[in-house]
């Protein structure tokens, strides 16, 4: 019952973002297009900066709210904690920028960058966070379908909200704020709305004893204090690699990698919805001390994921120009080598979140951080060597030097992760190592060489975006007949499929 529930919520999970992808690559057209890549790449830098200060006072206590709270669902007093919380952490938040501000930190800081846009990238970085917590809420309690419903109601409105800001000449920084204000402020409401329509409405258990607090910062304090120093390197590095793009490149070259990041995103919609469900799955499995079904889940998803996210990146990666000219214009054309690379990034995140859910709902937090910040260090150096100006022994590679980083750390961060997860799990470590090589050699020759075939028939005949639809149709051709005659390329099989298949439908 549980695994067909699964199927249910992940097939509204894989509809909802299905709708939301192509609303999404709508969005990327508009807004790197009317706000032009200096502004765009303010604003990333902005939004990255405070998003990565949350994600350090996060710490991890997101996930193990998610954690205790799908095991727990009905517990209001663990909600209400959790919020109090968030609103600790909002007024910390405030009172650095107000340090900042006060004593010209600001000025290092934010190289370049007004005042007001720093104090409205802050809010949104604090909305983001209390929208992310609402979504873990209403997974955790069982209720993804009604909210994937919401979501898709959500994401027409914001379309159609971001194109009459820019139809109406009106798309700028501030307007940009203001729109994703609204937008994750409506995400809030209809969250709380869904949540309270099934019995689980926030009035319930606000007020707390004292002896509450002890046992719930306890209990978030023993989960997540080992991946408190992991979230501190998260933060430096985080804030290092974007801080030296933008002294070194400034904000165009920021803009530039902003968009190629946002490509590779776009690859990660589809597969990165099942990461909080299988999450669920994990934890309840751990709860109830089930590892041989943790593993089970693994081995019927990890493969299947991964061929997903490759197909969408593989296309991404051949058609990189069309696609930046697409969404950001011909005032990104720079952003195309790099686009190229980033489109590789998402694919390894897939098994960087599979493995991330298992160490957390098992608790293995202290070794996931330990493996993490390894990493974090090692790629310091990278960066600086990739980034730096040639006078300060650099490459000076801008935006593309940051992609190349991004993507090779992931993909031995990830590989040595998954190979404490095999042991875990019980898994051949080898196999699924090998099914990573084969899959993403296979998609992306298919998708480069119908590419190029597609390009050179249409040479003159078609616009670039008749090929790309052309080329799209053909590799979606290819790709499914690779999947289903030779399923092993992929790392999966037949059998499985049909099973999930049958699962959705």
């Amino acid at each position: 019952m549980r695994q067909d529930s699964l199927h249910k919520r992940y097939a509204y999970k894989m509809v909802a973002n299905t709708i939301s992808f192509f609303i999404g690559a709508l969005t990327q057209a508009i807004i790197p297009r009317g706000l032009g890549p200096v502004a765009y790449g303010n604003f990333n830098f902005l939004a990255n900066f405070f998003t990565q200060i949350t994600g350090f006072l996060d710490s991890g206590t997101s996930t193990c709210f998610y954690t205790k709270l799908s095991s727990r669902h009905d517990e209001s007093g663990l909600v209400s904690f959790y919020l109090y919380f968030i609103g600790i952490v909002a007024l910390v938040i405030l009172g650095f920028v107000a340090v900042a501000l006060l004593s010209g930190l600001n000025l290092f800081l934010w190289p370049g960058q007004r005042v007001i846009y720093v104090l409205a990238a802050m809010v949104f970085a604090i909305l983001a966070w209390v929208n992310q917590v609402c979504n873990s809420m209403t997974d955790a309690r069982g209720l993804t379908v009604p909210s994937e419903v919401g979501r898709v109601a959500q994401k027409f409105f914001a379309a159609g909200l971001i194109c009459a800001i820019y139809f109406l000449g009106r798309l700028n920084l501030g307007a940009l704020f203001v729109y994703h204000y609204l937008v994750l402020s409506l995400w809030v409401i209809v969250c709380l709305g869904i949540m309270s329509s099934h019995g689980y409405a926030l009035k319930q258990g606000w007020k707390l004893r004292l002896s509450q607090i002890r046992l719930y910062a306890g209990e978030f304090y023993q989960y997540s204090h080992p991946l408190f120093l992991y979230s501190f390197f998260v933060l430096a590095v985080g804030l290092f690699d974007r801080w030296l793009l933008q002294i070194v490149g400034g904000s165009l070259e920021q803009g530039l990698y902003s968009l190629s990041y946002q490509i590779g995103a776009l690859c990660f919609l589809f597969t990165g919805a099942f990461t909080p469900l299988i999450m669920r799955e994990f934890s309840i499995a751990h709860h109830e001390q089930n590892t041989p079904r943790i593993a089970a889940l693994f081995r019927n998803y990890a493969s299947l994921l991964f061929a997903v996210t490759a197909y969408f990146a593989c296309f991404a990666a051949a058609q990189a120009q069309k696609i930046v000219l697409i969404l950001g214009g011909a005032g990104y054309n720079s952003a195309v080598l790099a686009a190229t690379i980033m489109a590789f990034y998402p694919i390894h995140q897939v098994y960087g979140q599979l493995n991330g859910s298992v160490f957390y709902a098992t608790g293995k937090t202290k070794l996931y951080s330990g493996l993490a910040i390894i990493f974090l260090i090692a790629g310091l150096p990278l960066t600086y060597f990739l980034i730096a100006p040639k006078s300060m022994w650099g490459l000076n590679a801008g935006a593309c030097g940051l992609a190349v980083k991004m993507v090779l750390i992931n993909v031995v961060d990830v590989n040595v992760q998954f190979y404490f997860i095999a042991k875990l799990l019980k898994l051949n470590y080898g196999g699924y190592l090998r099914n990573q090589f084969t899959t993403i050699f296979c998609l992306f020759a298919a998708a480069w060489v119908i590419a190029a075939a597609v390009d050179r028939l249409s040479r003159g005949h078609y616009n670039f975006i008749v090929s790309f639809v052309i080329s799209g149709i053909a590799y979606t051709a290819v790709a499914a007949a690779i999947g289903y005659f030779f399923p092993g390329v992929f790392g999966i099989d037949k059998a499985g499929i049909k099973q999930l298949i049958r699962g959705i439908v």
